[in-house]
C-alpha cells in the first residue's frame, strides 16, 4: 500500500511521460559538455557533466543539481539519454532553472574502497568544478537513481545541510543497510522518491518511505520497472521538485550543521 505522502495520481504520471517524449522531439538542451577532470579522492581522472538549461547561456548564478548514476550508465551516457533536452523542457514547462553536474563515480555505489572515494568527490571537488564554471554552489541539490539513489541518500545523511533536497529514483537500499541505519539523520531533509511498481526493490523503498522521519513531499510509485525508461518517465517531475526546492527562501531556523 502505498502511503498518503507519495503522490499516486495517474495523471502526474502520465504528464511526466508526454512531458518527457516532448523533450525528446521538441526541446533542444543548452550548453552541454563532457569533460575530463583530475579527481585527488578517486585518484585518477574523471568524466564530468554539466547540462545548462537552453536559454540561460553558462549558467553562471545558476543553482546546481549534482548527478548520482547507477552501476550501467555514466556521465559519458547523459547526452544522449536526453538529459540535456529533459532538463530544458522541465524548464519550459514551469520548473525554476537550475544546472546538472555529475561525475563518474564507477562501480563503486558512491562509497569509499581502497583509497578511491566517489562520495567524497562529490562533496569536496564537484562543488569546486562547478565553481570554477560560476554556478552557485551556495544551492545544491542532488538526484540520483539505483546505486546512486542509495547514494544521494546516504551524501545527505553523510554532510547534513550540504543539499537542500534529495531526488532518489527507485535507490538500492535494504533494510539493515547504513541507509536505513541512519534515516533519522533525514529530519528535515526534503526528499522526492519515487519507484516502479514492478521494481524488484519496491518492497525495501516503501520500508524505507515508512522510516523516514518526515514524508517525501514529491514522488510517487507508478507503472514501470528498474530500468531507464521509467526513470525518464518521472524525471520531468523530479526536476520541478529540484528546481523549486533550489529557489525556495532559506528556512528558519537554519538546518543543522553536517557532523
Amino acid at each position: 500500500m502505498i502511503n498518503a505522502a507519495i503522490l499516486t495520481a495517474a495523471g502526474a504520471a502520465t504528464a511526466a511521460v508526454s512531458g518527457l517524449a516532448i523533450a525528446g522531439t521538441e526541446a533542444q538542451a543548452g550548453d552541454e559538455r563532457l569533460e575530463e577532470r583530475e579527481s585527488k579522492t578517486r585518484g585518477k581522472a574523471v568524466d564530468f557533466y554539466t547540462a545548462v538549461p537552453t536559454g540561460y547561456g553558462d549558467g553562471k548564478g545558476l543553482p546546481v543539481c549534482l548527478v548520482l548514476h547507477g552501476e550501467s550508465r555514466r556521465p559519458r551516457h547523459y547526452r544522449s539519454l536526453g538529459f540535456g533536452r529533459a532538463l530544458t523542457r522541465a524548464v519550459q514547462k514551469g520548473a525554476p532553472p537550475f544546472v546538472l553536474a555529475g561525475a563518474d563515480g564507477s562501480r563503486l555505489g558512491w562509497r569509499p574502497h581502497s583509497g578511491d572515494d566517489p562520495q567524497r568527490m562529490v562533496y569536496e571537488e564537484v562543488p569546486d568544478w562547478c565553481a570554477e564554471r560560476g554556478f552557485d554552489i551556495a544551492r545544491l541539490a542532488v538526484w540520483g537513481w539505483s546505486a546512486g539513489g542509495a547514494g544521494a541518500l546516504r551524501l545527505a545523511q553523510t554532510f547534513r545541510g550540504f543539499v537542500k533536497a534529495t531526488a532518489a529514483f527507485s535507490p538500492a537500499v535494504a533494510p539493515g543497510d547504513d541507509v536505513f541505519e541512519r534515516v533519522g539523520r533525514l529530519r528535515a531533509q526534503p526528499i522526492g522518491l519515487w519507484c516502479g511498481l514492478d521494481d524488484r526493490l519496491l518492497e525495501d523503498v516503501q520500508a524505507l518511505q515508512l522510516k523516514l522521519p518526515m514524508p517525501p513531499i514529491a514522488g510517487h510509485y507508478s507503472d514501470g520497472g528498474h530500468d531507464m525508461d521509467y526513470w525518464k518517465s518521472v524525471m520531468p517531475e523530479a526536476f520541478r521538485f529540484v528546481g523549486e526546492m533550489l529557489t525556495r527562501p532559506s528556512q528558519l531556523p537554519s538546518k543543522s550543521p553536517s557532523r
